[in-house]
C-alpha cells in the first residue's frame, strides 16, 4: 500500500531505483515490437482473408506458423549465429544495448547505433504475437465478409476495397482489442531469455538475473508492475471497444 518494495540484496538500492534504471530499455525494445507486430499482422491478415486458399495464404501460412512454432531466445541465438560475426556474417552486433563508444559518437551515428542494436531483438521480440494476431485477423474478417450487411453492400454495387476497408474491417478489429491488455503488459514486462540472448540490460535480464540471485525483493517489484500493467490493460482493451464499435458504450 506504501509501494515501499523494499531494498534489493544484489544491488542494495531500492528496488524501485534498480527497474527504473533498466525500465526505459525494456519500454524501447517492448514498444516497438508492439507497434511494429500491429502494422504488420493487420495488413497481411486482410490480405491473408481477401486471397483466402490462394498461394500467398498458403505461403505465408506456412511462414507464420513456422515462426510461432520457434521460441523468440531460440531463434536470436541462430540470428547472433548467423549475423554476429562468427562463422558467417559480420552484420550486427553481438547484443547490448549500445557500443561502449556511445557517448563519443554524433547524433546520426547514435541514432545508427541504436538502430543497429535494435532489429534483431525486435524480429524475435514479434515472433511470439506475430502468428496470433495475423491468423486472428484473417478469422475475424474472414467472418464479417460473410454477414448478411456485407451481401447487402455488394448488392448495392459497393466496390470490395470500400466493402473490405470500410465496412468489414472495422468491425473485425474488436477481437484485436480483446487481447490489448494482454499485449500492453508485455511493452514493459520485457522477456527474460531473451534480454539474456542478446546481453540487454532490461527489464528481461533484471528479472532474469533476480530469480538466479534469489533476490526476492526485485522478482516481487517486477511482479507488481506487471501485475498493475495488466490491470491498466483490461481497462485500455474496454475503451478500445468503445472506439472500433460504436454500438457499445459505458453505463
Amino acid at each position: 500500500l506504501h509501494l515501499d518494495l523494499g531494498n534489493s540484496y544484489a544491488y542494495g538500492d531500492p528496488v524501485w531505483v534498480v527497474i527504473k534504471d533498466r525500465l526505459p530499455v525494456s519500454l524501447y525494445f517492448g514498444a516497438i515490437g508492439f507497434f511494429l507486430t500491429y502494422l504488420v499482422c493487420i495488413p497481411l491478415g486482410v490480405m491473408k482473408a481477401i486471397k483466402h486458399t490462394q498461394l500467398f495464404d498458403t505461403i505465408t501460412s506456412v511462414i507464420v506458423f513456422v515462426g510461432y512454432a520457434t521460441p523468440g531466445f531460440a531463434l536470436g541465438i541462430v540470428l547472433l549465429v548467423l549475423f554476429g560475426g562468427g562463422s558467417f556474417w559480420d552484420v550486427f552486433p553481438l547484443g547490448g544495448f549500445v557500443s561502449d563508444n556511445f557517448a563519443e559518437l554524433t547524433f546520426l551515428s547514435k541514432v545508427w547505433d541504436l538502430l543497429h542494436h535494435t532489429i534483431l531483438p525486435v524480429i524475435c521480440y514479434m515472433l511470439s504475437s506475430f502468428a496470433t494476431l495475423t491468423i486472428l485477423m484473417k478469422n475475424s474478417l474472414l467472418e464479417n465478409l460473410n454477414q448478411d450487411y456485407i451481401l447487402t453492400a455488394f448488392s448495392k454495387g459497393l466496390s470490395s476495397r470500400v466493402v473490405v476497408y470500410k465496412h468489414a474491417l472495422r468491425n473485425s478489429l474488436i477481437p484485436l482489442a480483446t487481447g490489448f491488455g494482454h499485449f500492453i503488459s508485455i511493452i514493459l514486462a520485457g522477456s527474460f531469455l531473451i534480454e539474456k540472448v542478446f546481453n540487454i540490460d532490461g527489464m528481461g535480464l533484471l528479472g532474469y538475473t533476480s530469480i538466479v540471485d534469489r533476490d526476492y525483493p526485485v522478482v516481487l517489484g517486477i511482479l507488481v508492475i506487471s501485475s498493475a500493467l495488466g490491470l491498466v490493460g483490461n481497462i485500455l482493451s474496454d475503451i478500445c471497444y468503445i472506439l472500433v464499435d460504436p454500438r457499445i458504450e459505458f453505463r
